[in-house]
């Protein structure tokens, strides 16, 4: 049934290439959450939206308690993979309805109620900064910064979300836990034979966004000495930037660039540009972090350019509750499953969760390690062994097991 369902929710925004674009609340996102809103509606749960598009499924077990909340996110990046988010929302609900079923069975009553979330615009790809539902719920971002932020073509979010019909005055559910399952995006798990990943910590991060001010003129008649050419700067930018990742051990990126006027007959006047450093060492990335700005004062020099340099995003090195491994490292025995404690790379929402209650974040194997692409892939038994360990988790969260 699992697998069925992820079959039918693979459709919303299918690509040839195998994949799926859907990014935050176009139509395709629209049309996966109405799909996701009957499924939940279908079995027993009670759907609400948020300010902010965050959509809940609820399953009051226990008048008046707190919630167990368990999911991940819909949207994807362009041109993305099947599994990134998708699979942890779809396991949470499908473990959800078992956790429900099985206390109906028991006739006994868990600690605490259990709802399913489906966070908006978690990737960041069409509305910065990524995270950003649950960046709101946790009270990071501003409500209104977040709604007036726009993409490219100068749509804001809260527009966006009014055009698909998914935004609400549900003011969330009160937090008693969080579990989330997804898939790992890396190597770790498929080279070390291990089913299950469990997150112990987070890699730290910084985003920054870069601008080259340039100036515009003639590719052919410029003089090479006149030039201010803002591309120029932003590719020895890009050079410095790979460079700082050997040096440091640190993970850095490039991952999206703006050229104006981008006409084949004329030097660039601005370049806006995204940059990305993660590492397992915050003073390895704050050394890295110093280093870049001072490399920047010197390329734009260099590039007879000027370059400004913003902070826009960050998060720490940051250990998730020990108590939630454990529980975690409990439910794979009792299953049978091998797993692995490892940390997450990648930011989920799960890294702004845990600061606001007790969270546990689950993975499981990515074939080569491939996401953020067409080509991701899980194996059917990995999809299902997942959510049989979700299942046992919830159960045990809404026992009230964590908190004993």
């Amino acid at each position: 049934m699992l697998l069925d369902d992820f079959h039918t929710l693979s459709g919303f925004g299918a690509t040839p290439g195998g994949g799926v674009d859907r990014q935050a609340a176009t139509v395709p996102d629209g049309q996966q959450r109405a799909w996701l809103h009957g499924w939940l509606s279908d079995h027993g749960f009670d759907v609400r939206y948020d300010a902010v598009g965050n959509q809940f499924g609820l399953a009051t077990l226990v008048p008046g308690a707190p919630y167990v909340l368990t999911g991940s996110h819909l949207d994807s990046q362009p041109l993305g993979g099947r599994y990134d988010g998708a699979y942890g929302v779809l396991a949470s609900a499908h473990a959800a309805h078992r956790v429900v079923e099985h206390w109906a069975a028991t006739g006994e009553s868990p600690r605490y109620n259990l709802a399913v979330v489906n966070w908006f615009n978690e990737e960041g790809s069409r509305f910065k900064p990524s995270m950003m539902g649950s960046a709101v719920f946790t009270g990071k971002l501003p409500l209104d910064t977040a709604l007036a932020t726009t993409d490219r073509a100068g749509t804001p979010v809260e527009g966006a979300l009014r055009e698909i019909g998914t935004i609400g005055d549900y003011p969330g559910p009160d937090v008693a836990a969080y579990a989330e399952i997804h898939i790992e995006q890396g190597r770790e798990l498929e080279n070390s034979g291990a089913t299950i990943g469990i997150v112990d910590s987070t890699w730290a991060a910084r985003k920054y966004r870069i601008v080259v001010h340039g100036e515009q003129s003639h590719t052919g008649s410029t003089a090479m000495a006149d030039r201010h050419d803002a591309l120029y700067g932003a590719a020895l930018v890009i050079v410095a930037l790979r460079e700082l990742a050997a040096q440091h051990g640190l993970h850095t990126s490039v991952s999206e660039l703006d050229v104006e006027p981008n006409s084949p007959v004329v030097v660039a006047r601005e370049v806006r540009l995204h940059a990305d450093l993660r590492a397992p060492d915050e003073a390895a990335l704050d050394a890295a972090a110093k280093q870049l700005t001072g490399t920047i004062a010197g390329l734009g020099e260099r590039a007879s350019v000027t370059i400004d340099q913003v902070l826009t995003h960050s998060w720490g090195v940051a250990p998730f509750p020990p108590a939630g491994v454990e529980l975690a490292r409990r439910a794979a025995d009792t299953l049978g499953l091998p797993y692995r404690t490892m940390p997450t790379l990648a930011g989920h929402d799960s890294v702004h969760l845990k600061d606001i209650a007790p969270a546990i974040m689950l993975f499981v194997p990515s074939v080569e390690g491939i996401s953020h692409n067409e080509r991701e892939f899980t194996q059917d038994a990995d999809v299902s062994a997942g959510a049989d360990l979700l299942t046992e988790v919830l159960t045990r969260l809404t026992a009230g097991e964590l908190q004993s």
